[in-house]
């Protein structure tokens, strides 16, 4: 049986039951938090994490995989310790979260660079899933890149071909921050196809942010999987709009190339309280307490909302698994016969 890494240790695939495919325990920035988070209370803050991951356990999800990772703030011992109070699986990444350049420890140092020698990010991303993170012997779950409006620029795509390399060589899924808006999970798959990467292992975060269909259908019929993973956003696209397309993939037959999620986060220093006043409902019961009821409302099959919370998520963190995509018939379909459009 396969072994999926989470924070706690590994366990079976099995295991895993119901998964947040996109979420964050922790965003923090050392620098940041050190410099300007005067009020930080480290207790009180993994105080807070582990409430919010013990009512997301008790709202049914059993298994989170958290995409915090380096630009964006991993603190893996942080995590560890909320880890060990929950019964909940976390699931770590490795992969750096960048729009534009890289790091300055990596910016100078690469093939072509002033220090001209292999990409030292290689070896990072590695160490992460086969040794450990940091001083620990938490190893990380799955990859993570970005492709955003920016495009392929130089950093964006030696990260992302980096990542290629890895997974393709370590045999983990990996997940891609896409603005479908720009249609980047086009390229995405295309430059990780060029690496190596088997696309069924490859899920396009954030596609859910498009009404697309077409787009999304495009994509998916490539084999990756589409992230609908930022319910309660709606500032980005409203709640109507994100089930509506929704519906319509089910419709369509994609139960197995979906996930669900919300994007949402314990602790971030991205929004301090007066901004979080302007985002609405915006956190991690939005699957569990809307989007769920309102599949079941609309007739969707049990079938097809567990294949987006159990047998996606565990196919994608998997190593090694490829997807038995099949053509699209109309008994794939996630809506029960009386419901079809």
């Amino acid at each position: 049986m396969d072994r999926i890494n989470t924070v706690a240790g590994a366990v079976g695939a099995d295991q895993l039951g119901r998964v947040l495919a996109h979420e964050h325990v922790f965003a923090v920035q050392e620098d940041f938090r050190l410099n300007y988070l005067r009020d930080w209370d480290e207790t009180a803050e993994i105080d807070r994490a582990v409430e919010t991951l013990t009512r997301v356990k008790q709202s049914g999800i059993d298994t989170i995989m958290d995409v915090s990772v380096l630009g964006i703030g991993r603190d893996i011992e942080r995590v560890a310790k909320v880890a060990e109070r929950v019964d909940l699986n976390i699931v770590a990444a490795t992969g750096v979260f960048t729009f534009n350049d890289l790091p300055f420890q990596l910016h100078y140092t690469g093939p072509g660079l002033g220090f001209d020698v292999d990409d030292p990010l290689d070896e990072m991303l590695t160490r992460d899933i086969t040794e450990g993170i940091g001083t620990t012997s938490i190893k990380a779950g799955f990859l993570v890149c970005v492709l955003e409006s920016e495009g392929l620029t130089p950093g964006v795509e030696r990260v992302m071909r980096s990542v290629g390399r890895v997974a393709a060589a370590t045999g983990i899924g990996v997940v891609v921050h896409t603005n479908p808006h720009t249609q980047s999970g086009l390229v995405a798959q295309r430059v990780l196809a060029e690496e190596g990467v088997d696309l069924t292992r490859v899920m396009l975060a954030h596609s859910g942010d498009s009404t697309d269909v077409d787009y999304l259908m495009r994509i998916a019929d490539a084999g990756s999987i589409i992230g609908m993973d930022r319910f309660g956003l709606d500032l980005l696209l409203p709640y109507g709009d994100r089930l509506a397309t929704l519906l319509t993939m089910l419709e369509h037959g994609y139960a197995d190339r979906m996930v669900l999620s919300q994007d949402a986060f314990c602790v971030s220093d991205w929004f301090d309280a007066t901004a979080m006043t302007h985002v609405g409902d915006w956190d991690f019961f939005q699957v569990t307490g809307r989007v769920i009821p309102d599949l079941r409302a609309s007739g969707v099959a049990e079938t097809a909302i567990e294949s987006m919370l159990v047998d996606v998520p565990a196919r994608l963190l998997s190593p090694g698994v490829h997807a038995d995509l099949v053509d699209l018939h109309p008994e794939k379909t996630g809506l029960s016969p009386e419901n079809r459009a």
